[in-house]
């Protein structure tokens, strides 16, 4: 999709928003002949956080997204794919600050120099494993932005066409445990890495959006 259609498409967001891909929900499986359960919501708000859904033009006019490898280190989304972002500061007047402040911590953005603009919230995803409650903050560069991985942090930024996560693009499913629990889930594969969980629901919400 070239950028200038989605400028308009993002002038004004659907409300109610699309869903994403129900397929892309995790969900529990236990043993033979159980059905699948979904994971139950909490009972109150996770812990605020925000990321960037950070979208510009290629050198053919193309739109692409801004992923990020989280880093191996101790933590629950280690080694992961997912936006710049992270949790909420009490220094942070909103979410929006938050995802433009941890971007510019983990991958160098400078917005000013791309002439940034926040287009708007997709919707708030649950997190299970870390109990953060991620805003996600979608937002244009009109140029493509010179980023720069900050190594304690990010592995390897990724910057896929965003025409990937459309509706009908192709989904993985996977089985996988993780703690206690066996899941089931779908993603989509980027660049050799497996996008999945809140990543992969907030792509295909975004993808749902501008296909119209």
């Amino acid at each position: 999709m070239q950028f200038e259609e989605v400028i308009l498409r993002l002038a004004a967001m659907p409300e109610p928003l699309p869903a994403p891909s129900a397929i892309l929900m995790p969900t529990i499986i236990g043993d033979a002949g159980e059905h699948p359960q979904r994971i139950p919501p909490p009972s109150r708000p996770g812990r605020p956080a925000g990321v960037l859904v950070l979208l510009y033009p290629d050198e053919t006019g193309a739109t692409r997204v801004v992923l990020t490898e989280r880093a191996n280190r101790d933590g629950h989304h280690s080694g992961e794919v997912s936006f710049p972002g992270g949790k909420s500061e009490p220094s942070d007047a909103d979410m929006v600050a938050t995802a433009l402040r941890e971007a510019a911590e983990e991958v160098a953005l400078d917005g000013a120099a791309v002439g940034l603009r926040v287009a708007g919230l997709l919707e708030q995803v649950w997190i299970p494993v870390s109990d953060y409650a991620v805003t996600p903050v979608v937002a244009t560069a009109s140029r493509r932005p010179a980023l720069v991985a900050a190594p304690a942090e990010v592995a390897r930024i990724v910057e896929p066409p965003v025409t990937q996560f459309f509706p009908g693009s192709p989904i993985e499913i996977v089985e996988r445990t993780i703690g206690d629990w066996r899941l089931r889930y779908g993603a989509y594969a980027v660049d050799g890495l497996s996008v999945w969980g809140a990543t992969a629901r907030i792509l295909s919400q975004l993808g749902a959006v501008l296909a119209g």
